[in-house]
């Protein structure tokens, strides 16, 4: 005989994996988010992301081209019909407003393509703005004598404000990123051409110390 197993898993065991299976798929299709993301866009190449949005909401995109050379590059949007809604070429940055947004997955494109040489550093953001309706997340009984327009009106202004905020900082950063970059290649040009004058200076002061001696040399020969 061998040995006993025990028995199987329970029903509670189940109920409670069932739960949990079910918590996770409600978190997996939640609604988007804001997101940021910088990367670097290598030349001769074209980037493509895709952002799922929902109906009836609007989405804010917003690009900087932070680092190298020109501070260019080509972007496009196309909605989630393959319709193309946004197309700009040889831009440093941009801000441009969907609304409203339909179901599906917008694709979002950089091109470098047309540089060969330069790889392009690159910050952009996705913000949403979509006041949830809470008239259909709390059960009439609950709201009592709340006034939940009030409440609405408070949260959107919050919401508002806190996006606002967040976007603010993020252009700061960017805009800072970029000055950064700028200057340490203005002073990596100007150590190299320093570098250059500093040499050629030395070679002709070389030249020249030589000629003055050659003039003053008596290349006439003794006669013994």
């Amino acid at each position: 005989m061998g040995p006993d197993t025990g028995p199987g898993p329970g029903p509670l065991l189940l109920l409670l994996l069932l739960v949990l299976f079910r918590s996770i798929g409600a978190v997996s299709f939640g609604q988007p988010s804001d997101s940021e993301f910088t990367f670097v866009l290598p030349p001769g190449t074209q980037e493509c992301f895709y952002q799922s949005a929902g109906r009836n909401s609007s989405m804010e995109l917003e690009y900087q081209v932070i680092g190298g050379a020109g501070l260019d590059v080509d972007f496009t949007v196309f909605s989630p019909n393959g319709e193309s809604l946004i197309m700009e070429s040889r831009k440093s940055d941009g801000v441009h407003m969907i609304e409203p947004t339909i179901i599906g997955d917008y694709k979002i494109c950089f091109d470098n393509s047309f540089s060969t040489i330069s790889e392009k550093l690159i910050f952009f953001e996705v913000i949403f703005d979509d006041v949830e309706d809470w008239s259909e997340i709390v059960e009439p009984e609950e709201l009592l004598d709340i006034k939940i327009d009030d409440i609405k009106e408070s949260i959107g202004n919050m919401n508002t404000k806190l996006a606002k905020s967040v976007q603010i900082q993020a252009i700061l950063r960017a805009f800072e990123a970029r000055d950064r970059n700028l200057q340490e290649g203005n002073l990596g040009r100007v150590n190299f051409w320093s570098a250059v004058n500093v040499g050629v200076m030395l070679m002709v002061s070389f030249v020249q110390v030589y000629m003055l001696k050659s003039l003053f040399d008596d290349h006439r020969k003794v006669q013994t």
